[in-house]
C-alpha cells in the first residue's frame, strides 16, 4: 500500500523527482492546501506554503531518507512552513488590522469587512466559525486538531510531524478539543 493514494507508486525506483512530485501534486495538492488553510487561515497564503513545500521537496528529493514517506514529509513541511508564514505575517497583520480599524472608523456606515472575498466564498458560515475558533487556540493545539481531524493522521504520525511525544499529542488534542467546544458554544 502506498502513502500517496495514487494507483502507481511515485516513489518507485526509477522514477525521478519530477515524475514523483507530479503524482504527489496531482493526488494531494488540494488536501495539503486545506490543511494549510486551517493553520494559516488564508487561501492565497496556504497555496504559497504548499507550493513552497513542493519546491523544497523537489530540491531535496535525492536526499529523502524514505521516499515512501514523501506525503508525511510534505505534511510536516506544510506545518513547519505554516508556522513560519504566521510568524512573518504577524507583524504585517497587526499593521493591516490597525489600518482596517482606522478605515472603519472613518466610514461607520460601510459594510463590515470579514476577510477576503475568496475566503468567504470558499467557506460556509459554520466552517468559517470553526476556522475562526481554531485560530483562537494555542498554536500546538490547533496543529494537533487539524492534523488529527482534517488530515486524519494517527497519534504517532502527528507526534512525528510535530516532533513531540504521543502523550503530548493526546494532551494537546484533549485540551484543544475542550477549548474548541467552549469557543463554539460561546458563538451560539
Amino acid at each position: 500500500m502506498t502513502h500517496t493514494g495514487t494507483t502507481a507508486d511515485p516513489t518507485a525506483d526509477g522514477w525521478g523527482a519530477d515524475h514523483a512530485l507530479e503524482q504527489l501534486y496531482a493526488a494531494h495538492w488540494r488536501s495539503l492546501v486545506r490543511l494549510a488553510v486551517l493553520l494559516v487561515r488564508e487561501v492565497p497564503l496556504a497555496e504559497e506554503v504548499v507550493q513552497d513545500a513542493f519546491v523544497a521537496m523537489h530540491g531535496r528529493w535525492s536526499s529523502l531518507r524514505d521516499p515512501d514517506r514523501a506525503l508525511a514529509y510534505l505534511r510536516q513541511a506544510v506545518v513547519n512552513r505554516s508556522r513560519s508564514a504566521l510568524r512573518h505575517a504577524g507583524v504585517v497583520d497587526r499593521h493591516r488590522r490597525r489600518l482596517v480599524s482606522e478605515a472603519a472608523r472613518s466610514d461607520p456606515g460601510g459594510a463590515p469587512r470579514d476577510g477576503d472575498p475568496d475566503r468567504m466564498a470558499l467557506l460556509t458560515e459554520r466552517r468559517r466559525t470553526v476556522v475562526e475558533a481554531l485560530a483562537r487556540l494555542p498554536r500546538r493545539q490547533r496543529e494537533v486538531l487539524v492534523l488529527r481531524y482534517y488530515a486524519e493522521a494517527s497519534e504517532s504520525e502527528i507526534a512525528e510531524i510535530l516532533d513531540i511525544s504521543r502523550g503530548a499529542v493526546k494532551s494537546h488534542a484533549s485540551r484543544g478539543a475542550a477549548k474548541l467546544r467552549d469557543l463554539l458554544e460561546a458563538e451560539r
